[in-house]
């Protein structure tokens, strides 16, 4: 590749260019200039980790500043586990007459974020199965009241996967696919919902995507439901679940297809106050208890791996360039996730935020991550029911989590959904500094939906 010599405009590529030169990456992490698909892929291979991580840090830094990183008190709630679609990662979903299939009452989602309020929680992130039984009347119905019962409770709910189902089960008006979309957020907004979260996102290339996420949306589906949130205002994220059978070159793909469609929603409405992809938050797929997760491991001795060869940065790779593609997986670990997730922070230039997947990774690697391009610490977790089923069950207390960001080196700050501070914990009230005794702090309680009684069971797992 050519040296490189200079700076040029911000959001401009210089694609020709060694994407190891020390002079193109401080122009990188000024923002002057944004890394090629091609040049990503070479960081994530030929990067040493331990500076991999120094450059997302300062790119990160340069975006936030040195001392606040941020977390919010929010609760996920899964109003249903039924679902049509038979991802196979999943091992949440259920068929509508399982015995273990529920669907929330109202008055059940209501406890939930009195619960939440009552600890200081502002969000809930409400996510479900796709449930054909539920008409959009019980959606718009269940919005309105929790809007009139906790105004001050930001709605954050429906990723584009359960967007697509509403069109399909809903029927509404509109002459293609996008005018059906706005009409159901529009209803869906006018009853209350605020702003999206990026579920289902999984991995964007065609050839993963129709192995592992059968009878969910396409990439151009999960995308337009997203550019047409951002046309009516709202806010959204995106996400990535690596570490299965794609290639690396399939995550830079996705990565790319994200920020180039959040150009699209700046440039098409930004002036007239559109909403835009607020975050961006990758994890590792989690094996345990799902159909995926029984593929053989990938042995190195058997040559490149599958993923790897059909996988191509414009995201056209086709099944059938490998024999055993799709047949084993390959796993990820920490050092790759913060490999991912630091070529995240230097690839999404227009995206805001990136944040720290400690409810995968656990909480001292979801604390490395704030090393690693990580500005946010994501939430608080009273309660999770698709990521725990996989068998992943951590949880942090509010004061765990102040511990953490202020052990890796910054200052703790409670944010909004629209990254708002709320409360910057630099004095001697902060949670953290409260506590006396951190061993009673050491065991939470993860509330995961049960439908084998009207309430929630409780875990008790290790916080720390």
């Amino acid at each position: 590749m050519l040296p490189y010599h200079g700076s040029v405009m911000a959001k401009q590529t210089h694609s020709h260019t060694d994407a190891m030169d020390p002079a193109f990456l401080e122009d990188v992490v000024s923002g002057e200039v944004r890394l090629s698909a091609e040049q990503g892929l070479q960081l994530f291979h030929e990067m040493p980790l331990a500076a991999l991580g120094r450059w997302a840090d300062r790119r990160c830094r340069a975006m936030h500043g040195d001392h606040l990183r941020t977390y919010v008190i929010d609760r996920n709630i899964n109003y249903t586990n039924v679902c049509t679609a038979r991802c196979t990662f999943c091992a949440f979903r259920r068929d509508l007459d399982a015995s273990d299939a529920y669907t929330l009452e109202t008055d059940e989602i209501l406890a939930k974020i009195s619960e939440l309020e009552a600890i200081g929680g502002t969000q809930i992130l409400m996510q479900g199965g796709m449930n054909p039984e539920l008409p959009l009347s019980w959606y718009e119905s269940l919005l309105g009241t929790i809007g009139a019962r906790h105004p001050d409770v930001h709605i954050h709910a429906f990723s584009p996967p359960e967007v697509v189902e509403f069109v399909h089960f809903f029927d509404p008006p509109g002459e293609d696919f996008r005018a059906k979309v706005r009409w159901v957020l529009h209803k869906l907004q006018a009853a209350g919902l605020k702003s999206i979260p990026g579920g289902g996102g999984e991995i964007f290339a065609d050839a993963v995507r129709r192995k592992i996420g059968l009878g969910k949306c396409d990439a151009e589906a999960w995308l337009t439901v997203m550019h047409v949130a951002h046309e009516l205002g709202m806010n959204t994220s995106a996400t990535m679940m690596f570490g299965h059978i794609e290639g690396f070159a399939d995550r830079i793909h996705h990565m790319s297809l994200v920020r180039d469609w959040q150009d699209r929603s700046i440039e098409d409405f930004g002036a007239d106050g559109g909403g835009r992809y607020m975050a961006f938050i990758s994890w590792p797929f989690q094996r345990e208890n799902t159909p995926l997760g029984r593929l053989p491991d990938w042995d190195a001795s058997d040559g490149p791996f599958p993923g790897d060869v059909v996988a191509q940065l414009d995201g056209g790779g086709e099944k059938s360039t490998h024999p055993e593609f799709g047949r084993s997986a390959r796993t990820s670990g920490a050092s790759d996730y913060l490999r991912t997730q630091a070529i995240s922070r230097l690839m999404l230039d227009n995206i805001y935020s990136i944040g720290a997947s400690w409810v995968t990774m656990g909480p001292h690697v979801g604390q490395l991550a704030l090393s690693f391009g990580a500005s946010d610490m994501g939430s608080v977790m009273m309660e999770e029911n698709v990521v725990s089923a996989a068998g992943t069950t951590y949880c942090l207390s509010e004061p765990i989590l102040c511990h953490l960001i202020r052990d890796a080196g910054f200052t703790p700050a409670q944010r909004d959904n629209a990254y708002d501070i709320l409360a910057v914990h630099d004095t001697d009230a902060a949670p953290d500094l409260q506590v006396e005794d951190w061993s009673a702090l050491r065991r939470g309680r993860l509330h995961i939906e049960s439908a084998e009684s009207d309430t929630p069971v409780a875990i008790t797992i290790d916080s720390n």
